[in-house]
């Protein structure tokens, strides 16, 4: 394929840039605007993502795992702070859209001279990471064009860059090593120069011009740099293994033709978010996107929330997915064994413990959007709902008939004795609240939720355990509950035992079995979270930031989750068609690939939060799941 090559890295123009960069540094409280997050697509390989603007403009990733330093941080920051563009000179996008039930990116380019079409991909992990773009013009002649800026652990690191042989081939690649972190970079336009050797430039810029029928090809795989450079995948291979790898996944999911499509790509969202190696499922790939613009709270979701994992299982094996539901009872294993008092809500994907956070001030953040923070200091919080969530989602594997090992019985049996030494403990919330502790009524539920599946797995399934004692403990806070988490005058369950506010996390006391989804007291609850938390497009808050009990400043934007738990509520208590009605109204939320963040403004139209979120797409699967039960009834 002859290649009209423009490299752009002369001794002038190397200088002349890092000029400009470290001005647009200076000015970044004042930067352009942030690309939307719905203009995002998710690439996956099961070990780490990638998001790809409409424009051909990879934004965030991190190699070789989700929670890993980032090499292209420009979401968090700007083009400076790394991105991998791939677009058609003078060109437009006329279309995008998932190859069938696959992670792999088809964009559709359309410019003066030609059309051309671009697949993005991650191959399912093999022990190497690698990403591949691959351009092909369809009709007359396009100019494609490549803009390149690696800039490792977050934009802190420069890379060093050769040219190198690429291994397999007789091709050159451009290797590009950063302390203990390595990439090569093999594909079209990548041939040396000869006046320049190695060099650090801060950005690689080449073009390749197509003719109907050519295609070109590029490939970026990590490597540890002391290790031989590896062979890159080749792209036709690579292609179709991960049409074969989601292919065949999707079709032992266990999901009716009649519902709704976006649960099986909500299905796949939550596929994509689970480490395939450690069975670890991270609440996003991202970190710091701010569930308010300008605000303050931005957080790193990149790890692994007992609480997210856990509701997750449970979609997993009301769909058939039990190898999944089974790695993560394994992983759980692994992460809290050892001493179980020490419980975490949240640990790494391989069950790391210290996730310290850290501000990273170079970065101005989405939407300018500070601080930028990496690692998570909730993780040291006591969060009294954990334990019941974990043994909701073990009793839904032993009711799909997959019974518990010795070990995780007894692993089980530990955790209640952690939710009793913890009995007279206020805590932090389900919100993870940075403010004073209280006695949440979610979390005393969910402590009552513990005791009761404990209590069924002896009494149902046939295990041993001190069934006396935890009946105590469930009847002790039942009428605790009852009595301090229910306000007569007010009708209604409240946030916490010494306020009258409500809070959404109250939509989830039936999925306990706390309570019928239609009792009286859920009916009038959810009529005060309708009053308080809905707004006028029908969305819902979490609860109401006016009150300050978050310990944090500003406000935020309505969570998708808590808007889907309100449809499930309304399925299950007779109110099926206004269930359908919003159902509908929350998908149409969701991007032109199907994907949910975890926050809306309807004042803008725009999605908030990190991106995308496994607690918004499990929740719509869910939702999707109850009004087909009612429907069913």
């Amino acid at each position: 394929m002859e290649a009209q090559r423009v490299l752009t890295h002369s001794t002038k123009q190397i200088k002349k840039h890092s000029k400009e960069r470290d001005s647009h540094r200076d000015k970044k409280t004042n930067g352009m605007p942030s690309t939307p997050l719905e203009d995002y697509a998710l690439l996956s390989d099961q070990s780490t993502a990638a998001l790809v603007s409409r424009e051909g403009s990879i934004d965030w990733l991190c190699l070789p795992r989700f929670d890993s330093g980032a090499l292209f941080t420009a979401l968090l920051g700007d083009p400076t702070d790394g991105r991998w563009k791939v677009s058609v000179r003078d060109g437009e996008v006329t279309g995008r859209r998932y190859v069938g039930n696959t992670f792999i990116l088809e964009t559709l380019w359309q410019s003066p001279t030609g059309t051309a079409r671009v697949l993005d991909f991650m191959t399912p992990r093999n022990g190497k990471a690698d990403l591949i773009r691959r351009v092909e013009c369809l009709s007359g002649t396009v100019e494609v064009r490549m803009d390149l800026r690696i800039s490792f652990n977050y934009g802190r690191v420069q890379p060093w860059f050769r040219w190198v042989e690429v291994p397999g081939t007789q091709e050159p690649g451009l290797l590009c090593t950063g302390g203990p972190e390595g990439l090569l970079l093999a594909g079209a336009m990548i041939t040396p120069d000869a006046e320049q050797g190695a060099y650090d430039a801060d950005v690689i810029r080449g073009s390749v011009t197509l003719e109907a029928g050519q295609r070109a090809d590029w490939s970026l795989t990590w490597f540890k740099p002391w290790e031989p450079v590896p062979e890159p995948e080749n792209p036709d291979e690579a292609l179709a293994t991960a049409e074969d790898f989601w292919g065949d996944w999707i079709e032992r999911l266990d999901v009716d033709a009649a519902t709704h499509p976006q649960v099986e790509r909500s299905l796949l969202v939550l596929r994509a978010l689970t480490h395939t190696e450690t069975g670890g499922i991270v609440a996003a790939p991202t970190a710091s996107l701010p569930e308010s613009f300008g605000g303050e709270r931005n957080w790193d979701y990149r790890f692994t929330w007992l609480r997210d994992a856990s509701l997750t299982v449970e979609v997993m094996v009301a769909h058939g997915l039990i190898k999944g539901a089974t790695a993560w009872r394994n992983w759980l294993l692994r992460a809290v064994a050892g001493d179980p008092a020490k419980l975490q809500i949240m640990y790494g994907l391989g069950g790391e413990r210290e996730l310290p956070e850290k501000e990273l001030p170079h970065l101005r953040g989405y939407e300018d959007s500070r601080p930028v923070r990496i690692g998570n200091g909730a993780a040291d919080q006591y969060q009294a709902d954990v334990v019941g969530e974990v043994m909701l989602a073990l009793a839904a594997l032993r009711d799909a008939g997959y019974k518990d090992s010795d070990y995780s019985w007894a692993l089980q049996v530990k955790l209640l004795d952690y939710v009793m030494e913890h009995y007279e403990d206020r805590d932090h919330g389900i919100w993870e609240m940075r403010g004073d502790l209280h006695y949440f009524t979610h979390g005393r539920v969910m402590m009552w939720a513990s005791f009761n599946e404990a209590i069924r797995a002896v009494e149902e399934h046939g295990y041993e355990g001190d069934v006396d004692t935890w009946k105590r403990y469930r009847e002790r806070l039942y009428a605790e509950i009852m009595e301090k988490g229910w306000n007569e005058e007010l009708g209604t369950f409240t946030q916490t035992y010494d306020s009258g506010e409500v809070d959404a996390s109250l939509l989830q006391l039936p999925h306990t079995g706390f309570i019928a989804a239609d009792d009286p007291k859920m009916l009038s609850t959810v009529a005060r979270i309708e009053k308080d938390l809905v707004d006028e497009h029908g969305l819902v808050y979490r609860y109401r930031t006016v009150e300050g009990i978050d310990g944090l400043k500003g406000d935020e934007y309505p969570f998708v989750m808590c808007a889907f738990w309100l449809v499930e509520q309304y399925a299950a208590s007779g109110r099926v068609a206004e269930a359908k009605e919003k159902f509908e109204m929350l998908c149409g939320l969701a991007t032109d690939l199907g994907l949910l963040a975890e926050e809306y403004d309807p004042a803008t139209k725009r999605l908030a939060g990190n991106f995308p979120q496994a607690f918004s797409h499990l929740s719509l699967i869910r939702a999707a799941d109850a009004i087909a039960r009612a429907e069913s009834a």
